[in-house]
């Protein structure tokens, strides 16, 4: 540790009231000032549940037990609203969506500004003029006039960071910072957390990003089930891991991955595109795409943010047109036979219905028998139990192999999966795009795959396009 204790953890745990389980189980940590701890673990481990607990924002139904320390203030953790004078002064949180971070109606500029004028006390024009400080320090200062929906992820997280740290808190927690980023991106919330460091603040970092716990190095704690199975420097854990998890975990991060051998040999063209070029109003994303995919290969579609990596696989899928040349799909292939499978698996689901009816209604929709459901089901290892829950109900891995079922059924030749698994860990990750990747060549479907992970695409893909701004 770099300075005295900032943060303690004493028995910190967080108890199901309606049925008594602990699901956190009991965790004592300490970070110091200026220093870093990141927790380290797998979806529903418990990470996020902890964060909860150290600002007291935890969900009707869950309580917290056992003590902590912020700074000089101590607090039961049983009491939730005791925290809460220390928001934005004492301790900021910085979520994992940064668009949830920031009101959609209030200009960039005015959203930083305001955390100046109403928690640190700045006269207005003075806080506007530390927001223009602060938006240029992080090299966003042109983004001050816009709307959150107006700028890049990588850019709402820089935002939505100095909208949280304006008032100068002590400790910073950030949930999954790197979710879903590209490598540059990477290295600016890297940057950006090392900056926070350097000016004193206690950075607690929940992640399941290896990449990420190596770099800032620091403590790491690693949680599965709730339990703190191991902890220590993190150079020392990540280097010798003495626990059976903490060594999957890091066999599973996608730099350790091995080559994948092609399944098939490449069949029939399902789609070529010539010299496609788009763009949206007089911005330029591609020009001059050529290509063509065929049954039974596996096509990686990389690219910085911004490039187009989606709207690329839109393009494929008829859901766009090109400004110009032509995609050109397959003859006598039926429209079901390109299928998307989508970033965020939640999305792709209604909230309020059951697993069951959202593949009972593709089934009857399309003619289709439900016998072939719970083989379906069975090989991408999904017990039929889960079928009467709701999306919610069932981890991000588990949803995600149930929209790759339902895409599955209608048998289709082309899968353009848009970053399936860059919100999984790295187990459920790599079980997951195994998955998706095995049964897809099995049944002989060509798999368009959009990944920021330089890594993925060397393990899993035949062959890349990759896709360049302008």
């Amino acid at each position: 540790m770099n300075g005295t204790v900032y943060l303690e953890l004493d028995q910190l745990a967080v108890i199901d009231t309606a049925s008594g389980m602990r699901l956190v189980k009991g965790a004592s940590v300490g970070l110091a000032t200026g220093g870093v701890l990141t927790l380290l673990g797998e979806s529903g481990s418990g990470k996020s549940l902890l964060a909860q607990a150290i600002m007291g924002t935890l969900a009707t139904g869950l309580r917290a037990e056992g003590g902590l320390r912020i700074g000089e203030y101590r607090f039961d953790a049983a009491d939730q609203h005791s925290r809460q004078a220390l928001w934005g002064r004492e301790v900021a949180l910085l979520p994992q969506e940064p668009w949830l971070a920031l009101d959609p109606t209030m200009r960039v500029r005015q959203q930083v500004a305001e955390t100046h004028e109403l928690v640190a006390g700045l006269p207005q024009a003075d806080a506007r003029a530390a927001a223009l400080r602060d938006l240029a320090q992080l090299d966003v200062r042109h983004a001050a006039p816009l709307y959150p929906h107006q700028i890049s992820g990588g850019m709402a997280q820089r935002v939505a960071f100095l909208a949280t740290h304006a008032a100068g808190a002590r400790l910073l927690i950030v949930d999954e910072p790197t979710k879903g980023l590209d490598a540059g991106r990477r290295a600016d919330i890297l940057a950006m957390l090392r900056a926070a460091q350097h000016d004193g603040m206690a950075v607690l970092c929940i992640t399941h990003d290896v990449w990420l716990a190596r770099a800032l190095g620091g403590a790491v704690a690693v949680m599965l089930d709730g339990a703190i199975i191991e902890q220590g420097e993190s150079a020392s854990v990540l280097a010798q891991p003495a626990h059976a998890y903490t060594r999957a975990l890091l066999a599973a991060d996608p730099a350790s991955w091995p080559a994948r051998a092609p399944a098939t040999t490449p069949g029939a063209i399902v789609a070529t595109l010539d010299q496609v070029a788009k763009g949206f109003g007089p911005r330029p994303l591609f020009t001059g795409v050529s290509a063509q995919i065929r049954r039974g290969e596996i096509v990686a579609i990389t690219g910085e943010s911004g490039a187009g990596k989606t709207t690329f696989g839109n393009l494929l899928l008829g859901l766009l047109r090109p400004d110009a040349g032509t995609v050109t799909r397959a003859a006598g292939l039926p429209r079901t036979a390109f299928q998307k499978l989508y970033q965020d698996p939640a999305a792709a689901f209604a909230p309020t219905a059951s697993v069951e009816t959202a593949l009972r209604d593709v089934v009857k929709l399309h003619g289709l028998a439900w016998d072939s459901v719970p083989p379906l089901l069975a090989r991408l290892r999904l017990g039929e139990h889960l079928l009467a829950r709701l999306p919610s109900q069932v981890s991000g891995g588990e949803l995600q192999r149930f929209a790759l079922a339902r895409v599955l059924l209608l048998k289709p030749a082309l899968i353009f999966a848009d970053e399936p698994t860059s919100r999984l860990d790295p187990i459920t990750q790599q079980e997951t795009l195994s998955l998706l990747l095995d049964t897809a060549s099995a049944s002989g479907c060509a798999v368009l795959l959009v990944t920021h992970d330089a890594d993925i695409a060397r393990a899993v893909a035949q062959r890349r396009i990759n896709l360049h701004v302008g």
